[in-house]
Formats: C-alpha cells, sequence, structure tokens
C-alpha cells in the first residue's frame, strides 16, 4: 500500500514579514515547511533536510542567493 508524502520545501528568506507570510501559506497548503534566514544556513539545511524544493531569496546575508545555489548544485 503506498502512503502519501508531503513535499518538503526549504523557504531561505531573510526578511521576517516574508518568511512568516510565505511560510504560512505554504504550510496552509499543505507542505512541510522548514526555514533558513541566510544563503549559509540555506545550504547546511539543504544538505541535512534534503527538501523536494528549495525557494531562494538572491539578496541574502552571509553568502548571497546566487552563490548559495551554486554551492547547493555543486553538493549534489
Amino acid at each position: 500500500m503506498e502512503t502519501d508524502r508531503v513535499a518538503r520545501i526549504l523557504l531561505v528568506e531573510d526578511n521576517e514579514m516574508n518568511r512568516d507570510m510565505l511560510s504560512r501559506r505554504l504550510k496552509r497548503n499543505g507542505y512541510d515547511v522548514v526555514i533558513a534566514i541566510d544563503g549559509q544556513q540555506g545550504v547546511d539545511m539543504a544538505a541535512s533536510e534534503a527538501p523536494d524544493l528549495i525557494l531562494m531569496d538572491m539578496s541574502l546575508p552571509v553568502i548571497d542567493g546566487w552563490e548559495a545555489t551554486r554551492r547547493v548544485n555543486a553538493n549534489e
């Protein structure tokens, strides 16, 4: 018997208002949401959480979203 698995989304967003609004909306639509607040944390969580989808802000502290995306892609 096959079980339905909820898609896990990693939301990488440093703006608290955007982060709260997006995470609430995604959760309300049935997604499992994990949150990172800077680029380095996003890279680390992409490896540890194995999300199905990553929503990445491009203007982030520590490392920007462009570099974080390059690092995530390199670690696959």
